[in-house]
């Protein structure tokens, strides 16, 4: 007997398909999140915003540090539990929008746990939310930062042409640039978590095929047409056919009827003859 042949629904390999990718997205992008937040961290705690080291006041700026290099050793003023320490307004505003961002990233690394007990849908939106939240509060504070550049001690290490928004003769160090690239990443990173949520596939049921089998040897190509496909067809024995007899609609009910696909045999005309005897 001939090999079974079997049939797929184009739709399941679909979804199939999309599962499995939106799977390997939500991997990358929970991936991106941590980085995401390490990102933020590093950012948040590195007095590297700003600085200048070869002027009379060399000197190194963070959000809430000022640190003074020297050849031996590196003094740095602010701390974070003592927050009237922080020099200036801006700074300190600065200070708590990146702050925040900070605990909204932590925070939605903890959310990706409810995955294991909520539906994914609900965990993306959540997660979502909390990472906008999160670049909004880093672009504020990258935003609110250089307003701040008018210190007393920022103008002693960049010069008298530092003012807000002009950063003097300082230069812009890494971290600076390092909150900067954490503000676009928390927007994708937001979008995707958004995208992933509402794009979901809803799984069809499984078609009915018929219960006989198709084998090779049983299709008959002679009765597969353009409007059934291969995966419904065979042969009449597979398909248990039924016939079809097509009547005349005006025909007289006392007369005999033929199908269109029947012609009339010389049996056929002695049965008539006889009747209308």
């Amino acid at each position: 007997m001939g090999s079974k042949i079997e049939y797929v629904d184009s739709s399941h390999l679909y979804a199939t398909n999309y599962v499995r990718n939106s799977k390997a997205i939500g991997v990358l992008w929970a991936i991106f999140t941590i980085c995401y937040a390490i990102i933020s961290v590093v950012a948040f705690v590195t007095p590297e915003w700003i600085g200048d080291l070869e002027t009379e006041y060399p000197r190194k700026f963070g959000l809430w540090q000022i640190c003074r290099a020297d050849e031996s050793v590196e003094d740095c003023k602010g701390r974070l539990d003592d927050f009237l320490s922080i020099n200036g307004f801006v700074f300190k505003v600065a200070t708590v929008l990146v702050g925040a961002a900070v605990a909204l990233a932590l925070f939605t690394i903890c959310a990706m746990l409810l995955f294991f007990f909520c539906q994914s849908t609900t965990v993306f939106h959540i997660c979502g939310w909390l990472q906008l939240l999160s670049a909004l509060c880093m672009i504020g504070g990258v935003a609110v930062y250089p307003a701040g550049w008018s210190e007393t001690a920022v103008q002693e290490t960049c010069g008298p042409t530092a003012d807000q928004y002009n950063i003097g003769r300082c230069h812009v160090r890494w971290a600076y640039l390092l909150a900067v690239i954490g503000c676009l990443d928390g927007i994708v990173l937001a979008a995707l978590a958004f995208i992933l949520a509402t794009r979901h596939v809803k799984l069809q049921p499984d078609t009915a095929y018929p219960t006989s089998s198709l084998y090779k040897g049983e299709v008959n190509n002679a009765y597969v047409t353009d409007a059934t496909s291969v995966s419904v067809s065979g042969s009449r024995k597979s398909l248990a056919l039924q016939p079809v007899l097509l009547m005349h609609p005006h025909a007289p009910l006392d007369l005999d009827a033929y199908s269109h696909y029947s012609g009339r045999t010389p049996r056929s005309k002695h049965a008539a003859h006889h009747y209308q005897l």
